[in-house]
């Protein structure tokens, strides 16, 4: 029976059980798409279950080991929330919600650094292959590869995102203003070079453009933290504490909530999904060596977006119920 008493307690199991299965998700993904496991869709396709159509070829051996290990992730982390939950039995809501905000700044504080580092290096890079900089400095086979975008990708950025996120650990701000201020800089660098000394680049454009997409992107969770978005208040503005409350408990819960997992979901639903495919295909933009290699990091920007609004809005769903039974 749910009582007052334990009420808590299941809002805390639902809450971090959408947010552990959701990282399951993303794993999967992972190992679906790069490793090439079936996923759980092929399992329940497999037996033609959930009115899925029956595989024509059925899972066997390795596969079908793969695919049940793939499920097994989901009911484990389930386990794993409702053993955390028991065993921070005295925690209360309030503070599951400084924890979880904590974790959204983590996210959207190392993204920054991703975006800013990943950025000029790649500017660099573009610059000193549009200007035959790389051969005479580091030879003819770093040049050639260095223009395929599966070995910058790998070689470069991947090491370079990870070394941001170690970074965002150990800082403690979020660069939203600086990223801002390098936007500005970028553009009016561009006026300059293009009117006063007649030269321009395609990748001078594509910097400015990954740069604005991800303080665009990012900046929604930061201000969501900090109650910056703006609303339609005409009566929100009157309610009580209580009813403020109930208002973003219900709309954290009914749109921000599904609206985050719709995302997710849709846009890692397979290989060709509007996430999964450019970072698939590493996909650059159209410019080609001239350009920056970062357009399939525009369609990650989706899923940080994503997961960063998903764990704030658990996070601002855990806090109203808080102050709403407390009352």
């Amino acid at each position: 029976m749910v009582t007052k008493q334990n009420l808590p307690i299941l809002i805390r199991i639902f809450s971090y059980s959408i947010l552990a299965t959701t990282f399951v998700f993303l794993v999967n993904n992972v190992l679906t798409i790069w490793f090439d496991w079936p996923g759980i869709k092929q399992l329940f396709s497999n037996y033609g279950l959930f009115g899925f159509k029956k595989l024509s070829k059925p899972l066997e051996g390795s596969l079908l080991t793969f695919a049940f290990i793939q499920l097994f992730f989901y009911l484990i982390s389930v386990l794993i929330v409702i053993f955390y939950v028991f065993k921070s039995i005295n925690q209360t809501l309030e503070s599951d919600a400084e924890i979880l905000t904590k974790f959204t700044s983590y996210i959207i504080r190392s993204s920054f650094w991703a975006v800013l580092i990943v950025g000029a290096v790649d500017l660099l890079i573009s610059f000193m292959v549009v200007e035959r900089l790389v051969e005479p400095i580091f030879g003819e086979t770093l040049k050639k590869k260095l223009i395929i975008p599966s070995f910058r990708i790998t070689f470069v950025h991947f090491p370079l995102i990870l070394i941001s996120f170690i970074i965002g650990y150990f800082t403690r701000t979020v660069g939203f203003i600086w990223l801002a201020v390098l936007v500005v800089g970028s553009e009016f660098a561009i006026v300059i070079s293009r009117f006063i000394f007649g030269y321009e680049q395609a990748f001078q454009g594509d910097l400015v453009r990954f740069w604005y997409s991800a303080l665009y992107l990012f900046a929604s969770a930061y201000a969501l933290m900090h109650e910056g978005h703006v609303r339609v208040d005409v009566l929100y503005t009157g309610f009580s504490e209580r009813k403020k409350a109930w208002s973003n408990s219900i709309g954290s819960l009914v749109l921000g909530i599904p609206l985050c997992l719709i995302v997710i979901f849709l846009g890692m639903s397979n290989k060709a999904s509007i996430i999964n495919g450019p970072v698939s295909a590493f996909e650059i933009t159209q410019q080609g060596s001239n350009g920056l290699y970062l357009l399939y990091l525009m369609a990650v920007y989706l899923a940080v977006f994503a997961v960063s609004m998903l764990t704030q809005f658990t996070s601002y769903f855990m806090s109203s119920s808080y102050k709403i039974l407390k009352n």
